[in-house]
């Protein structure tokens, strides 16, 4: 049988390792709860029903360009234990559908309303509300524990998995400080700059880009030399990502992003986008109050967004964050140079980055 092309069919390849576990996991606990069941369905149409498998990819061209060997005798392993990473990315999802009241993602009803509706459709006892949200923090919780099983089951040797422990460690200690910080400055009014971008930093950046990258390319054995700029590299495209996410969270396409737009202004979201509008418009002595109403406000019109917009781009602040964008990836590609990788690794994260941090609206 002739070896299978990893690189090439990265996605496929990714997908089919979250089938094989998800599958083998649901079957182990449906044995002993069959009503369980439902809960792990969801799950399993959350993972694999979309999502662009960004984490695996970056932590898989890391391990090809640390030396990594696609036809060597760790490869199942290595994919294993980057497809994992997925999970991690469905539990922070699904937290933060509840910590955001978010009704949709990808076009369809996130986790808890779509368990509330099943409460309500049932007539159920009690509020399909509360149901709803203890489902989904009960599932996303199920996500983050089936992720370390994932990764702690990989077929690899126990030091190859040794040395990509902190990196495991580290991204998923700093995901839960990046989404807790993103609900303290909402609760505080935060609307500094430093604070939308240490936001930016530990909830994106880190467990988006950086860590994968630490992950991948320790799992191939790689030193300090190549894994520091790594890491440069990827703080700069995971912020640089998350600045074009939060444009795409005001001036988006519903039918692109698969969420309504302007969704970020009804969360409240102190996106730097935010914090570089009101401090332009203050800086010119412009009216805010456009801008300060739409925040928080879960009702936000159409047309109320739409004059958040034009006070965005007025002031410069949409221009600002082009230009942040435009100089983290330069930034970013050089570190890339730096850490000197095997091709055709630089290429493919190039290419990741440009995609990542030039999606349009």
């Amino acid at each position: 049988m002739s070896q299978p092309d990893f690189d090439a069919d990265l996605p496929a390849r990714i997908g089919e390792a979250l089938t094989d576990f998800l599958d083998g996991a649901s079957a182990t606990i449906g044995r002993t709860e069959p009503a369980f069941t439902g809960a792990t369905d969801a799950l399993r149409a959350f993972v694999l029903g979309g999502g662009k498998r960004l984490r695996p990819t970056f932590a898989w061209w890391a391990w090809r360009g640390a030396g990594g060997d696609p036809a060597g005798a760790d490869t199942r392993g290595v994919l294993q234990a980057v497809s994992s990473l997925e999970l991690i990315q469905a539990c922070a999802l699904i937290h933060d559908d509840v910590l955001d009241s978010s009704d949709s993602r990808r076009g369809s009803p996130t986790v808890h309303v779509a368990f509330a509706g099943e409460h309500a459709r049932n007539g159920w006892l009690g509020s399909p509300e509360q149901y709803g949200l203890a489902a989904a923090v009960l599932i996303g919780d199920l996500a983050l524990a089936w992720a370390d099983d994932m990764f702690a089951d990989a077929e690899l040797p126990t030091e190859v998995l040794r040395r990509a422990r902190p990196a495991w460690r580290a991204m998923r200690s700093e995901v839960l400080a990046g989404q807790y910080l993103d609900v303290r400055t909402q609760a505080t009014g935060d609307e500094s700059v430093d604070a939308a971008l240490r936001i930016d930093l530990l909830k994106t950046a880190a467990y988006t880009v950086q860590r994968p990258l630490h992950l991948g390319a320790a799992l191939a054995g790689a030193g300090a030399e190549v894994i520091e700029p790594l890491l440069s590299f990827g703080g700069d495209i995971g912020v640089a990502f998350q600045l074009r996410d939060d444009l795409l969270g005001v001036f988006g396409d519903p039918s692109i992003t698969g969420k309504p737009a302007g969704d970020d202004l009804r969360e409240g979201k102190r996106t730097l986008l935010v914090a570089l509008g009101l401090h332009h418009a203050r800086e010119r002595g412009a009216d805010t109050s456009v801008l300060d109403s739409a925040l928080g406000a879960a009702d936000l019109s159409d047309a109320q967004v739409d004059r958040v917009r034009e006070l965005l781009t007025d002031v410069g602040a949409v221009a600002e964050v082009e230009r942040r964008i435009e100089t983290l990836t330069d930034s970013a590609l050089s570190a890339l140079e730096d850490a000197k990788l095997a091709d055709p690794a630089p290429k493919r994260l190039t290419e990741l980055a440009v995609k990542a941090t030039q999606r349009t609206y």
